[in-house]
């Protein structure tokens, strides 16, 4: 059985090191966490498991790594697929990756070395040198935002064709110079959902032949706050914008709070479609128009794959890529 020193020696860094990895201590660079994590899963290092876990040859545990339950969309989430988990009879676990690539090797590790049966990794961070860490014995479903090269269960949402659907929805309701809050227009590194929703953005624009305008295109915190703060930012940039696809329905909140300060009618001077399909849309004045995706299946299908993959289902080379499929829901802020 592999010990702490020969996961030092293979990874070429110190026992304590590999202790710090192994205990979820920040003090590590990304790419030394990286490092010792490949380690670990080649040689198949282990903490010993619970005496539980001794006597099934399982923990019973399916581990749930996400950024923040803080967040209304990944606290559902998170609660939906901690459901799904306890009927199929495991006990689900919550990890809380804070947004950080590290946080999310980290997710891996402690599920690795814990003995999970398997982990549902919400991951926004991680880049293809990451890849070969999911591709090994332990049962992981990423839900991702990017697609990855095959390897490796994936779910996947519709990001691209949802964007491009609110986009277009603005264009049909009359709007001709929308914006976008919550995107990046260029890319920055790896592809993340504000690229990616971006790009469903852009290609609507160019089904109807308009220019993209990148200052039209802002970055924000998907907070209430950054929603607000970038749609204030977008008009005082482009004070014609006479509509608003908000990346999420959190930013598209936040700007519907900053329209009704600078005495905008919505959706009578400026349109503002979201996207998340969150009930906080429902409840809205105006009542938010959102694109929204198949919840019950976001939660379903990962699961489900973990599952098969648990009973010995599929092959070992077996991976799928599911996509969760969406509609758009008009509501009062993008009606004529």
């Amino acid at each position: 059985m592999a010990t702490m020193r020969d996961v030092a020696r293979r990874a070429g860094v110190s026992p304590m090191t590999v202790s710090n990895v192994v205990n979820g201590h920040e003090n590590v660079r990304p790419e030394t966490r990286a490092r010792v994590l490949a380690a670990i899963t080649e040689l198949g290092y282990r903490m010993n498991t619970a005496a539980r876990g001794l006597r099934r040859g399982r923990s019973g545990i399916i581990a749930i790594a996400v950024s923040t339950v803080a967040s209304p969309y990944e606290g559902m989430i998170s609660a939906a697929l901690a459901e799904q988990v306890a009927r199929a009879g495991y006990d689900p676990v919550i990890e809380l990756t804070g947004h950080r690539r590290a946080g999310e090797l980290d997710a891996i590790t402690h599920s690795l070395l814990r003995d999970h049966d398997g982990l549902i990794l919400h991951s926004a961070h991680l880049d293809e040198h990451d890849l070969p860490l999911l591709r090994g014995r332990h049962p992981v479903v990423v839900l991702s935002e990017r697609e990855y090269d095959e390897g490796f269960d994936q779910v996947l949402l519709s990001n691209v064709d949802g964007a491009r659907a609110a986009t277009t929805h603005l264009l049909d309701a009359g709007c001709t110079r929308p914006g976008m809050i919550g995107g990046r227009s260029t890319p920055q590194g790896h592809e993340d959902v504000l690229s990616v929703r971006a790009q469903g953005y852009r290609r609507a624009l160019e089904d109807r032949a308009l220019p993209l305008v990148p200052s039209a295109v802002l970055p924000a915190p998907y907070t209430f706050a950054g929603g607000a703060a970038a749609a204030h930012e977008l008009l005082e940039e482009h004070p014609r914008t006479d509509g608003i696809f908000c990346a999420t329905d959190v930013l598209a909140v936040g700007a519907l709070r900053a329209l009704h300060e600078r005495g905008l009618r919505v959706p009578e001077d400026v349109k503002v479609i979201g996207f998340d399909g969150l009930d906080l849309g429902r409840y809205s004045t105006p009542s938010l128009s959102s694109v929204v995706p198949d919840h019950a299946a976001l939660a379903r299908v990962p699961v489900e794959l973990l599952l098969t993959r648990l009973r010995g289902e599929r092959l070992a080379e077996d991976h799928r890529r599911e996509v969760i499929a969406f509609r758009l829901e008009e509501r009062e802020s993008t009606r004529r």
